[in-house]
């Protein structure tokens, strides 16, 4: 290959490093031409799957920032699978085609700039795929919209009882200004034939007049005494 061509071929496999959001590492010794097209075709819009150089391949990965991740894993015959899709649905497809086909061996990859080893990616490929988390985000929220829905719904009613069950404790509470539960009586007049209450009276001045006529006749008589002395004296 001359220069020109592996530093075409360097470049284009940096800017796939660095423009994807996986690269799985396989070993593909054992495949056939046909098998490697049907995997192609499992992987879909999900993945590109391609044959590579290891020495283009640890250039390419030390220009994208990589090298860490890779550089091991980059011995034998080695194929990448840039992950340009759901990264989930990508492992479902390597990991079901490298059961029907032994002959693939997964080797470890870098993931979102993490690097995975052969039994992560395995764990990866048991989550749900990005459709059916987001089909099951939307059922959540669609139930919690139907939920917030169904309970505005009921908030007038629940207002109009709340405030008739205040207005029922509120007429049976006693009356702050009087301490009773309805109003106060009116004052009433006293019955007929009972006596009105009078101020008493002073006996005292009565008991005097009463006295002054019964000692005048005793004071006149005393006078006159003298008197009828003083007849008897002359005759």
């Amino acid at each position: 290959m001359a220069r020109s061509e592996k530093v075409a071929a360097v470049a284009e496999l940096t800017e796939r490093f660095q423009s994807s959001s996986g690269a799985v590492l396989a070993e593909y010794r054992g495949l056939t031409v046909a098998q490697l097209a049907e995997l192609r075709h499992a992987l879909g819009e999900q993945a590109t799957f391609s044959v590579v150089k290891n020495t283009l391949t640890k250039l390419a990965a030390a220009e994208a920032g990589i090298a860490t991740e890779l550089d091991a894993l980059l011995t034998g015959p080695s194929a990448i699978a840039f992950v340009k899709g759901d990264v989930v649905e990508a492992a479902k497809g390597l990991r079901d085609f490298a059961r029907a086909h032994p002959a693939l061996v997964i080797k470890g990859g870098v993931i979102d700039g993490k690097s995975m080893s052969p039994s992560e990616i395995e764990r990866l490929a048991e989550l749900e795929s990005r459709e059916v988390l987001l089909a099951m985000l939307a059922g959540a929220m669609k139930a919690s919209m139907t939920n917030a829905a169904a309970a505005l719904a009921a908030l007038p009613s629940q207002m109009a009882q709340l405030a008739g069950a205040l207005q029922a404790k509120r007429e049976a509470e006693p009356d702050a200004a009087t301490g009773q539960a309805g109003p106060a009586p009116a004052d009433t007049a006293p019955a007929d034939g009972a006596p009105a209450d009078t101020a008493p009276t002073d006996t005292a001045p009565a008991d005097a007049a009463d006295a002054t006529p019964t000692e005048r006749p005793n004071d006149e008589a005393v006078a006159d005494a003298p008197a009828a002395d003083q007849d008897q004296t002359e005759e």
